[in-house]
């Protein structure tokens, strides 16, 4: 029997509202997973695929399956289901359902309209501005709060980053989604010790050298991705800045020459009083952005200090624009 088959087969009867899965069956088929049509793929990532599905109601659903080929997997799904069962808040994605048995593992979750937030910072055919960024960054850091101060267990997420880990509503709020490597620390525990390696790039220098999670590194994460919302850089080597930039080298000056280059799209130059009043928003969100990044722990923001700090932005953002209308 086809993987995939096996994917719709168990969805039916175990969550039986599903009825149509997308055109994806090609029962009998050798083709592997990836190949089915993409237009129904909305994402790809570490541990597994997630498809579009239909409810009866004509709702759209997203189910996340994951391959039980690749190591750790159904691990991943575990830890999902375990950092999940407890969490309720309004920028976290929602899991609908889950589905599990010894062969098949999947969540099935509420469906974002806007996809996730690397598509609309690198895609042509989709533009978000400085206001909808802060917003968007602002929400994520709501979210984080509420893991790291508001639950009942602190729980850190490892390995946040624009694409399928912030996915974007009818309304572009933002839902952080993909717990499958967090960490739960108990009453008392600041941090603990893992093997398992999250996304190069996006890594505190603690995590990727001596593999220790604290909810600081989380802040780190952070501030590494507010950096690549507002620079419009992925931090991959790519860029000139990122590639002088490693885990044992945390130059400030590094820092300051990505500070200087915010995404140009957002800043229009015959926008005079534009222009100046936007580049001063996104040098503060930059100066944010660096305390999120120190080399210490220690010296790094808390989350609560940094939801604080862009909110001040925003409001003097609006009170420009209002001012100026």
């Amino acid at each position: 029997m086809a993987f995939f088959h096996h994917i719709v087969f168990n969805i039916a009867s175990i969550f039986p509202v599903i009825t149509h899965y997308e055109n994806l069956d090609n029962a009998g088929s050798d083709t592997p997973l990836n190949e089915y049509d993409e237009t129904n793929l909305l994402g790809k990532g570490s541990f597994g695929l997630v498809y579009k599905a239909t409810l009866n109601d004509g709702r759209t659903l997203a189910v996340k399956v994951f391959n039980s080929q690749v190591e750790r997997a159904f691990e991943s799904f575990e830890v999902e289901c375990q950092v999940l069962r407890n969490l309720r808040h309004q920028n976290l994605a929602n899991v609908v359902s889950s589905c599990s048995n010894a062969n098949f593992k999947g969540l099935v979750l509420e469906f974002m309209d806007n996809g996730n937030l690397e598509k609309w910072l690198y895609s042509h055919n989709y533009f978000i501005n400085m206001l909808q960024r802060l917003n968007i960054m602002i929400d994520v850091a709501n979210a984080l709060v509420y893991l790291h101060f508001e639950n009942s267990t602190l729980v850190v997420h490892c390995d946040l980053k624009p694409n399928n880990n912030v996915l974007l509503d009818q309304d572009m709020n933002a839902h952080v989604s993909d717990l499958g490597i967090a960490k739960l620390l108990g009453q008392g525990n600041s941090f603990t010790i893992t093997e398992t390696l999250a996304t190069l790039g996006y890594l505190a220098p603690e995590y990727g050298l001596e593999g220790l999670v604290s909810p600081k590194c989380d802040v780190y994460i952070y501030g590494i991705m507010l950096m690549e919302v507002f620079t419009r850089l992925k931090p991959d080597g790519q860029c000139y800045v990122w590639r002088k930039f490693n885990l044992k080298n945390m130059d400030r000056e590094l820092f300051s020459k990505l500070a200087n280059k915010i995404d140009a799209n957002l800043l229009r130059a015959h926008e005079e009083y534009y222009f100046n009043k936007k580049l001063e928003c996104a040098s503060s969100i930059m100066g944010v952005a660096m305390n999120c990044t120190r080399q210490s722990p220690r010296e790094r923001s808390t989350m609560k200090d940094v939801t604080l700090e862009l909110e001040k932005i925003r409001f003097n953002y609006y009170s420009i624009i209002n001012l100026h209308n």
